[in-house]
């Protein structure tokens, strides 16, 4: 099978395609190229991420399609009924990247606490000539542990982050529009296993009791968190959106914190990635990475092994 990883992959799993006597390709084709390049180089699967979209016009133009697969959880970006009702299998790696993205959560969390996000820009610029004035502005720090967090979207990733909130210490609130464990196993580096309960709340008691909030939502129509849902939330408390962009009124968001209705807030992802809007970019009460919550080298290995395993399988379909 000849395979178009568009957006790269993982070198183990490119050993593993070749192993199975696969021709992988690893060119980056511009969208608008994809349709000319998948039908002049009869490509058989196309591997994406978030960059590469495989809407309709693709699968209906390129009939040399068997497999689309996805390099992790989300796949708002394929338009995964049309193609399966056309016969192309659809894949993805929901697990691989759960824990790389709980870590960035905790890492942002850990970095607005202590005010991390906003001493990184001015200690290069004040930290010579205004040392105790920096000094004296992030003092205020505060802990995590003994605190609550409220995760929104309780699936693989949500699960990874409440895992990490009670090594720390947390209360951990849930909310899910679907049915969720209401236990959490936490596995230790020497193997020992501990059993928590979790509470399954309100998404109103979320935004009420939370100290800090993470949301794991797929894109959907309409905000989950806007004037509103903001309104709600604590004085003082964060918010980390880490799942999709559009899932945050990011206007709502700006005025929220000029106003010191929150802490702080963190995104890794954007309503206009990517080309977030310089307002949000500038905004020293906003933590910002680029849309890389899976992006740690252990995750890509799992991807890129996973997809290779999944792959292999279904070419003995064909």
């Amino acid at each position: 099978m000849k395979i178009l990883a568009n957006d790269g992959m993982s070198k183990s799993g490119i050993e593993a395609l070749k192993n199975a006597g696969m021709n992988i390709i690893t060119d980056k084709v511009p969208q608008e190229n994809l349709i000319q390049y998948i039908n002049e180089n009869q490509i058989d699967v196309i591997l994406v991420r978030s960059a590469t979209k495989v809407r309709k016009d693709i699968i209906d133009a390129c009939q040399s399609i068997k497999i689309i697969g996805r390099g992790g959880v989300g796949m708002d970006n394929i338009d995964v009924e049309y193609a399966r009702s056309k016969g192309i299998k659809v894949i993805n790696t929901p697990g691989a990247s759960s824990h790389s993205v709980a870590e960035l959560v905790f890492a942002h969390f850990f970095g607005m606490a202590r005010f991390l996000n906003d001493s990184n820009r001015n200690m290069p610029l004040e930290g010579e000539t205004n040392f105790n004035g920096l000094k004296k502005n992030y003092e205020k720090g505060i802990e995590l542990r003994g605190k609550t967090i409220g995760i929104v979207g309780f699936g693989r990733i949500g699960q990874a982050t409440a895992k990490i909130a009670l090594g720390l210490g947390m209360r951990v609130l849930t909310y899910d529009k679907f049915d969720t464990p209401n236990q959490i196993e936490v596995e230790f580096f020497d193997g020992q296993k501990l059993t928590f309960g979790v509470e399954k709340v309100s998404m109103e008691e979320i935004l009420k009791a939370s100290d800090m909030i993470s949301l794991h939502v797929p894109a959907q129509d309409g905000y989950v968190i806007g004037e509103k849902e903001l309104d709600m939330m604590k004085t003082d408390a964060m918010l980390v959106n880490a799942s999709r962009g559009g899932v945050v009124d990011e206007i709502a968001l700006l005025k929220a914190l000029e106003a010191g209705k929150l802490r702080a807030a963190a995104l890794d992802v954007f309503e206009k990635e990517p080309t977030p809007d310089v307002q949000i970019l500038m905004n020293p009460n906003l933590s910002l990475s680029p849309h890389i919550g899976a992006a740690t080298l252990e995750a890509q290995d799992r991807i890129g092994t996973e997809l290779a395993e999944q792959i292999v399988e279904l070419a003995k379909t064909f």
